[in-house]
């Protein structure tokens, strides 16, 4: 029940209850490419994390794998970007298995060099190098790709900082495990948030086709 109760508040903090139709919600946005979101939970500036049509916040943190820091936006990309726990028994595991599959899909249709994937964990005492290259084999990452960055901030302070004041997603350890809200963000070029897919399963052929299209829309 706590676990529940905990997920729902952060999943929609700050979300005010609406009526009609979602698809009315943003009205169109000349910093984006895709239409509004119609699952969308609220208006995007009543949503704790970045929503349709927002600026997506800029960062930097480094991937224990390169050992290369990466910057949140990149000029160059679309980005898909989401947070996880390698350890996490439920809800991570299903959500890089899902982004493996939007991976293989956008590598097949020539997206590669296009898409990039931003793996942050708030877990960074567990989550080594290794742990985390383990974590993206089991899950069916291609890690030769080069398009798919885990990053691993300092400590325990930085991951707070980034993945809940940054990026409005609240986590909070229970025992060995953490409860969290699983969200997944889609970023233009411009830094500019097109879609922010809400649960663990987010859809592999909606990101895929929602990042063609703001691939496509970028000359990417």
């Amino acid at each position: 029940m706590e676990r529940r109760r905990f997920l729902r508040t952060a999943f929609v903090a700050g979300a005010t209850a609406t009526t009609g139709c979602l698809s009315a919600l943003g009205g169109g946005n000349e910093n984006v490419v895709l239409p509004p979101q119609e699952d969308q939970l609220g208006d995007s500036e009543d949503l704790a994390y970045p929503a349709y049509g927002q600026g997506f916040p800029e960062f930097s943190l480094p991937n224990p794998l390169t050992g290369e820091t990466v910057e949140s936006i990149s000029e160059n990309h679309v980005t898909v970007a989401t947070q996880i726990y390698a350890t996490c028994p439920a809800e991570c595991i299903v959500t890089g298995n899902q982004l493996a599959g939007v991976q293989a899909a956008l590598d097949e249709r020539g997206l590669g060099d296009s898409v990039r994937f931003l793996v942050v964990t708030f877990d960074p005492r567990n989550d080594t190098a290794e742990v985390l290259r383990d974590y993206g084999e089991r899950m069916g990452v291609d890690l030769d790709a080069g398009n798919w960055e885990f990053l691993r901030p300092e400590g325990p302070e930085e991951a707070e900082r980034v993945v809940t004041d940054s990026l409005g997603i609240a986590f909070q350890r229970q025992g060995a495990e953490f409860i969290h809200p699983s969200v997944t963000f889609l970023v233009n070029p411009d830094g500019y948030t097109e879609r922010a897919y809400q649960g663990e399963r987010p859809k592999v052929s909606r990101v895929a086709d929602d990042a063609e299209t703001v691939a496509n829309a970028h000359s990417l």
